[in-house]
């Protein structure tokens, strides 16, 4: 019987995992893309995407190429991370005002797909259960 953790469980334990991977100079937004786990990072996305998910950076910079624009990504992330006091980009990007919105952050993924990055990064399987309701006094 595989392991039931609620969704909130089982973004804490990614989470916490994702934190050994990343540092002050390497989102998890880069690490995903350098290493091919979890959501994949920019490399799920085609240049033209890239471009457009952060047409600001690209405003000024039109003729940027994908790997300056994915450098410059990272540190903006990074940055927004320290702005926000969030540890990891899926975390600002969870926000329901974030300014500038490159993904969905953990909002974004689906129960099935949480479960599978449990299990390709922590090597265990789980299923994702709703919370036990509260019982009205």
């Amino acid at each position: 019987m595989k392991k039931q953790l609620t969704r909130e469980q089982a973004v804490g334990a990614i989470r916490s995992k994702l934190l050994t991977l990343v540092d002050e100079d390497h989102s998890i937004c880069e690490v995903a893309t350098r290493l091919g786990i979890f959501c994949g990072g920019y490399s799920g996305l085609k240049t033209g995407e890239l471009r457009e998910r952060y047409d600001w950076i690209v405003r000024n910079a039109p003729w940027i190429r994908r790997n300056e624009l994915e450098d410059i990504a990272n540190r903006w992330q990074l940055v927004r991370q320290s702005v926000l006091g969030m540890p990891l980009a899926c975390d600002t990007q969870s926000r329901e005002r974030e300014a500038h919105r490159t993904c969905a952050g953990w909002p974004g993924f689906s129960n099935e797909r949480l479960e599978t990055f449990h299990r390709d990064l922590l090597g265990e399987e789980i299923e994702i259960v709703e919370a036990p309701r509260e019982a009205c006094a």
